[in-house]
């Protein structure tokens, strides 16, 4: 099979938010809030295990108020907002007005860093003539993180959740996807971190590749390996 598209998910497989220590840390100084080291770590310990940071860990419970907020917080911007500064709010902060900040830190270019490999990939997929997507889950415009960080001139198309209302897992988002790529979805590769949500593009004919959801310092080569593979003959899947 030749490959004519690469679909990558955002998140975790072309970037990696910041640690929930340094995000709380980003808005306590811009709002100029004076909390000791100590208490900070403490907040931050309690988001990180409520879910609150979108694109770090998920929670270790979602409460029962938030349950269909939660499931389909993907499908617009005011529903992933309204979820996961439901969750920051199980959390006691100094200053109501924070739950709103820290929503839009995670959305600044600053909070995000790009997979060592990542750039490079993109450029050799580029001159390959391989058609790029991204597709995300998400509640926000991810486009101007990509321009911040110098990969939005790789990237041929963009599919987020928010502005058609599906998300991954749903094939339909994937067909829409390919359509945006001008490919047949036998001739797509879909790579993700999700072993839930990206493999939705399996049932409808893409071959499906994972990577690992680790810290960027942790995963210097994950998306490397793509390369290789796009010249093996027969069907990529992992």
């Amino acid at each position: 099979m030749a490959i004519k598209g690469v679909l990558f998910d955002f998140s975790g497989t072309l970037f990696r938010i910041e640690s929930a220590q340094r995000w709380l840390t980003a808005v306590l100084e811009e709002t100029g809030t004076a909390l000791a080291p100590s208490e900070v770590t403490r907040l931050a310990q309690q988001l990180e295990r409520a879910g609150a940071l979108p694109g770090g860990a998920p929670p270790h419970a979602v409460p029962a108020h938030l349950a269909d907020l939660w499931a389909t917080r993907d499908e617009s911007t005011e529903r992933h907002r309204g979820a996961y500064t439901g969750l920051a709010r199980q959390v006691q902060l100094p200053d109501p007005h924070l739950y709103d900040r820290l929503y839009d830190r995670h959305m600044s270019p600053a909070a995000w860093r790009p997979y060592p490999d990542a750039a490079a990939v993109l450029e050799a997929l580029q001159r390959q003539g391989v058609r790029i997507g991204v597709i995300s889950n998400i509640g926000w415009d991810l486009r101007p993180v990509f321009r911040a960080h110098g990969l939005d001139a790789a990237v041929d198309a963009y599919v987020l959740s928010y502005e058609h209302g599906i998300q991954k897992p749903d094939p339909q988002l994937f067909r829409i996807a390919c359509d945006a790529l001008g490919a047949d979805p036998y001739d797509v590769l879909m790579v993700g971190d999700d072993r839930r949500a990206d493999a939705g593009a399996a049932a409808i004919g893409c071959a499906v590749h994972f990577v690992e959801h680790l810290p960027v310092d942790h995963r210097p080569d994950g998306l490397r390996p793509l390369l290789s593979m796009l010249d093996q003959p027969g069907t990529p899947s992992a």
